[in-house]
């Protein structure tokens, strides 16, 4: 077997995102043939080649598994949390298979997040490049003006770089209204610093789709498999978008 990325072959073992097992690295926390490795682009043949993580020597899971969860308030999004937080993990009675959170949903934040132990799956989903849409429902201390609404759905200022364009729509009005919003990347607070930028403050922020699945009647804490179909058409819509977004890419740079 041809040689890999290790972040990669730890990805697809189901040790952690792509993202994550990079961190990892860099922490020291991975050694190759006895080894530490700390660089990034260091490769390895997972068949035969000695990895361990932690100290443990590293195996392929023996399932692949997919979770739907509707995350509640005051958990974080991480598989362990040095602050003895609940964690989404702690969430999962009865699973055994070692999953990890695709993306993640802020502390405050509610709603679907989905879990996995399959490292492709997690990446084509998590992806920069993908772009799979996300839907919010979000209550905020005040209305936005016309005008700034179409600012919103054009994109604000975000640590020096503009958001990409986003679906907002009011759901309900009053003092603290309701707007879906919907949008095509996951930077850090986004939904609550977009707000902020108009002088509003998020009071409630609700998950309810990534791409065609839809959270449904999952309570607050709940959590299910998600069904083969599901799975394929979330990664029929990440590889749809990534692929329409590669042409988009070429033409600007040939602009």
């Amino acid at each position: 077997m041809p040689e890999e990325r290790l972040q990669k072959i730890l990805s697809a073992a189901g040790i952690a995102s792509r993202r994550k097992a990079e961190q990892m690295i860099l922490e020291g926390r991975i050694a190759v043939n006895g080894a530490v490795v700390t660089e990034l682009g260091s490769k390895a043949d997972p068949e035969r080649d000695h990895i361990k993580v932690d100290g443990k020597l590293l195996r392929e899971p023996k399932a692949r598994v997919y979770f739907a969860l509707n995350k509640p308030d005051n958990v974080v999004t991480t598989v362990d949390d040095p602050q003895q937080r609940t964690t989404v993990i702690d969430l999962l009675r009865g699973v055994r298979e070692r999953v990890y959170p695709v993306g993640r949903l802020d502390y405050h934040s509610e709603g679907l997040l989905l879990l996995t132990n399959d490292g492709e799956f997690a990446n084509a989903i998590a992806a920069a490049r993908s772009h799979v849409p996300k839907t919010y429902m979000v209550k905020v201390n005040g209305a936005l003006t016309p005008d700034q609404e179409q600012d919103f759905r054009n994109g604000v200022p975000l640590s020096g770089r503009r958001t990409a364009p986003a679906g907002l729509r009011l759901i309900r009005r009053g003092e603290n209204p309701w707007y879906e919003v919907r949008l095509i990347e996951g930077r850090n607070q986004q939904i609550r610093t977009m707000f902020k930028h108009f002088g509003l403050l998020v009071e409630k922020l609700r998950r309810i789709r990534i791409g065609s699945l839809e959270l449904g009647s999952l309570e607050p804490g709940q959590f299910r498999p998600l069904t083969p179909a599901e799975i394929s058409k979330l990664l029929a819509i990440a590889k749809g978008q990534a692929r329409t977004e590669a042409p988009r890419r070429s033409q600007a740079a040939r602009r």
